[in-house]
């Protein structure tokens, strides 16, 4: 898309239309990286129960490099998309050189975790209380070792997906992520379970599945970037680092990455506080299971933010305040009739959603426990989506203006300050785990009004100025 026809589109398109026609695309992307995880866990738990508590516990970790490198993709999609709406394609264009140096440090980071680190973190994630917990330390370690030593397909599949989704080459976006997550689901089954003649090789089969579709991804999206995005095609000869735009990259990326790797730390926090109950390991598969159902929800939602930050960080840089009011108004509707949605989906049939992950021994007592304990938990826990609305639609307005830090402030407040200690409370005060699931609905009212004063300061002091 040339510079003239993005600039019509992104500055001059009814919102009404121009939302959808950037976001759904990365909707429909990410909702098929939401199936090929939740297809993931299905395949995992039907190989063997302890296999889904192995990959739960080892799924934190997994989370800081997600956190990592989707975290520095948005510092680089908010960074290009303010340059060329402010007419500085060149600078554009130095941005994504400098993306791509910050993607690769992030893979050399867990690639060095990974050859050294690994059995130590597992040994720290897998609690004794937890049955057969040896062989839960084992399959973890060896599926955790995997993603992370060859982990440059996602770093480097997210820096293309983010450098096509800043131009608003959103359905080329969507075809590099739905490449890697049809490999993967293809893949899943086939090495899991040793068909076609591959020996069965179980969590290790599931993680490598998922590196070989990110592979295929950053394959997918270099093809596409060189030959179909002419503003940003990577010159060897245009390769400088530049401390300043650096410093602009991380100046929002790092605040998302901390936000989202505030997930993580969340995640072993709940984890180790559901272990402590008697039936930890129903516990602990069932806020797994229901992130991967969650994520189904979410991640159209998260799609929609991340054509949101391309939309309003353009119209920032080109100081079209009216415009900016527009999208944050449509893309927060967007985000409530979705969320509805899955409120509706989870209240009406959470035991079905259950049972897609439950294993081939029907008669197991930690599968029919997970079931039962989840339709409780589906139930409770999506009384909060609603509220989210509010804070997602702000959390991407603060990213696209270069706000990232109001961001973390929510993230914080919502996932560490709020639900973790509320759900230790609760789980001191009625000492049942349906209690602890009462700890999200509480976190997300509190980071919603944390999310509305933070708005109000930023719209007096940057965008009502503009």
């Amino acid at each position: 898309m040339y510079q003239d026809e993005r600039s019509r589109m992104l500055g001059e398109m009814p919102m009404g239309k121009l939302i959808p026609k950037v976001s759904v695309p990365i909707m429909v992307s990410m909702l098929v990286q939401a199936m090929y995880n939740v297809v993931d866990s299905i395949f995992v738990a039907r190989f063997d129960p302890d296999a889904l508590t192995a990959v739960s516990l080892a799924y934190p970790i997994q989370m800081l490099m997600i956190a990592l490198s989707v975290g520095m993709g948005v510092g680089i999609n908010s960074l290009i998309s303010r340059r060329l709406g402010g007419k500085k394609p060149e600078e554009a264009r130095k941005a994504s050189w400098n993306g791509l140096l910050v993607e690769l440090s992030g893979f050399c980071l867990f690639c060095l975790l990974g050859l050294f680190l690994v059995p130590m973190l597992m040994r720290r994630m897998v609690s004794d209380n937890l049955a057969n917990a040896d062989g839960i330390l084992g399959m973890g370690t060896d599926y955790l070792r995997t993603v992370t030593i060859f982990s440059l397909g996602i770093f480097s599949s997210v820096f293309f997906e983010r450098m096509l989704q800043s131009t608003g080459n959103t359905t080329l976006s969507m075809a590099t992520q739905m490449s890697g997550a049809l490999t993967n689901i293809i893949l899943d089954p086939i090495l899991i379970f040793g068909y076609l003649g591959f020996p069965a090789m179980g969590v290790t089969g599931a993680a490598a599945a998922t590196v070989i579709g990110q592979h295929v991804s950053a394959l997918v999206g270099f093809t596409l970037n060189q030959r179909k995005n002419p503003e940003l095609r990577l010159k060897i000869r245009e390769c400088r680092i530049d401390r300043r735009i650096l410093r602009d990259i991380l100046a929002v990326g790092l605040p998302s990455t901390v936000m989202q790797a505030i997930g993580s730390v969340m995640n072993v926090g709940m984890n180790s506080l559901l272990s402590g109950f008697a039936e930890g390991n129903a516990a602990v598969n069932v806020l797994n299971v229901y992130f991967k159902l969650q994520s189904f929800v979410f991640m159209p939602v998260f799609g929609l933010g991340n054509g949101m930050v391309a939309i309003i960080g353009y119209n920032f840089g080109a100081r079209n305040r009216e415009r900016v009011y527009r999208a944050i108004r449509t893309a927060w509707f967007w985000d409530l009739a979705m969320l509805g949605a899955g409120l509706a989906l989870f209240q009406l049939i959470p035991g079905p959603l259950m049972s897609l992950f439950e294993s081939g021994e029907s008669t197991s007592e930690v599968t029919l426990a997970m079931t039962r304990m989840g339709e409780t938990a589906l139930r409770i826990i999506s009384l909060h989506f609603l509220i989210a609305s509010v804070g997602i639609c702000l959390s991407n307005c603060f990213q696209a203006i270069g706000k990232g830090q109001f961001s973390l402030i929510i993230s914080v407040c919502r996932q560490l300050l709020v639900l973790l200690p509320a759900a230790w409370a609760l789980k001191e005060m009625f000492g049942t785990v349906d209690a602890v699931w009462w700890s999200f609905l509480i976190a997300e009212a509190a980071s919603t009004v944390i999310s509305l004063i933070l708005y109000r300061k930023a719209d007096r002091e940057i965008i009502s100025k503009l």
